[in-house]
């Protein structure tokens, strides 16, 4: 392989980098179509253990299963606009047991409750560590 062509597969392959609380969708090994978030990547960050929370086979939800990342795409971040968003990722949060997730949560919103006229647009509060994908819940 030529130095140019090792290069752009370094490259490709630096696109697809997981970390832990990623949230991703994909197909699993049986062709399952799942949607998830990330809670290891291996070593060689070919394999990322996924905890299934959406799937067409309603046996993988709330499973967590091993999958080639080359078969999952990350999610982009999260927008949130208001309470009632933040109430039901702070549900997710519980029920994935996620306590960094639920702290963090919690933060924005005694932030809401404080200052209830700051947020005015959808999109104004990002939650940073791309959990559950740029989903318009408005829409």
């Amino acid at each position: 392989m030529t130095k140019h062509l090792r290069g752009v597969f370094i490259e490709m392959a630096n696109k697809i980098r997981f970390e832990n609380g990623d949230w991703v969708q994909g197909r699993s090994r049986e062709g399952e179509l799942i949607h998830g978030f990330v809670e290891i990547v291996n070593s060689n960050r070919e394999i990322v253990k996924v905890n299934v929370v959406e799937s067409d086979n309603e046996k993988a939800v709330g499973k967590s299963i091993w999958i080639p990342s080359k078969w999952t795409e990350k999610l982009p971040d999260l927008s949130i606009s208001n309470e009632a968003h933040l109430l039901t990722l702070i549900d997710l949060a519980l029920l994935s047991k996620d306590e960094a997730w639920f702290m963090e949560l919690s933060e924005k919103l005694a932030s809401i409750k404080k200052h209830p006229k700051m947020i005015t647009r959808k999109s104004e509060v990002l939650i940073p560590g791309n959990r559950i994908g740029n989903l318009d819940v408005n829409r």
